[in-house]
């Protein structure tokens, strides 16, 4: 770990360099280029990249027919407009399977300031709920990269959420779709993450081993197939099981855990999330602070459940 790099930033530069590679390679955007970072490869390849207008449910539709075509389509917008193409996400791209890939940016309350109207709380469970939609959510700006290169290998439509706020990079592990990657480990707990709660998580692990706690934490980059493997070994471990999601707590990484557990043993589950309510305006970090997301938050929620 040795700096901080927005996963947007990191989604723009690998598609751009994906581009020099396969001429297949097309990205879409809803005239918001600029903050998705799709602009990095509109200035590369301008001749491959479209500006469909804010108007996200033409810009399925046209990827849809590019996909026919044997293009590999990327659209970008902001994911809290993921509900303003649900229709044609669900019946153009995943009711056919066509190869449609979606990189929507600015996900979760650490937009910050935009409020709540413009922070994505339940793009996750949207995209969950479509039959054959693979969700990606990349813990750092490597993983991004490593993300954007998959799902263009990928058969099939790709949901992967970016996020606005610089995270730390870390030291970059082997990305395989449906396959989740331990950070650390721990017997007391087990801390499920994805995006950039995988920051967040690896800073309560500290602050809980100055505790006397040993916790794992386990990045779950891809919710959708989710590693049930991973899961099960870790919770059989651990026992205490939590989630942590910068997203509600209904229909995101916590319920795609939560799935997994059910009648395959006994474990003390505690979901961490955003609580069935709407962001609102305010730095980033305070945002984390208020609903409970900080590294602070994140460890104390564990010391009371478990001592």
């Amino acid at each position: 770990m040795s700096e901080k790099k927005a996963i947007r930033l990191a989604y723009g530069e690998a598609l751009a360099e994906l581009g020099k590679e396969n001429p297949k390679i097309v990205a879409l955007d809803a005239d918001l280029a600029g903050a998705t970072m799709s602009g990095v490869f509109r200035s590369a390849f301008p001749d491959r990249h479209y500006n469909c207008g804010i108007a996200e449910a033409n810009m399925v539709d046209v990827a849809t027919g590019m996909s026919l075509m044997g293009l590999i389509p990327f659209c970008s917008t902001f994911a809290v407009f993921a509900g303003r193409c649900y229709e044609q996400i669900r019946n153009s791209v995943c009711y056919s399977r066509n190869n449609v890939k979606f990189a929507f940016s600015h996900a979760g309350i650490t937009v910050g300031e935009d409020g709540g109207s413009h922070q994505a709380i339940e793009d996750l469970a949207l995209m969950r709920s479509l039959p054959n939609m693979t969700v990606i959510v990349p813990g750092d700006a490597t993983e991004c990269g490593q993300a954007v290169r998959a799902a263009a290998e990928w058969n099939g439509p790709v949901y992967i959420r970016l996020a606005r706020l610089p995270t730390d990079i870390y030291a970059p592990k082997p990305f395989v779709i449906g396959r989740a990657n331990p950070l650390a480990e721990g017997k007391d707990a087990v801390l499920f993450c994805c995006g950039i709660m995988v920051e967040m998580c690896l800073a309560a692990a500290e602050l809980l081993k100055a505790r006397g706690k040993e916790v794992s934490v386990v990045n779950m980059h891809t919710l959708k197939p989710v590693d049930r493997e991973t899961v099960l070994q870790y919770a059989s471990k651990c026992h205490n099981v939590f989630t942590v999601e910068e997203h509600s707590v209904i229909g995101g990484l916590g319920d795609a855990v939560a799935d997994v557990l059910i009648d395959n043993g006994s474990f003390r589950f505690t979901k961490i999330g955003i609580n069935d309510q709407f962001g609102q305006s305010g730095k980033p970090m305070d945002l984390l602070q208020a609903y409970g997301l900080s590294a602070e938050c994140i460890a104390q929620r564990v010391l009371d459940r478990i001592e």
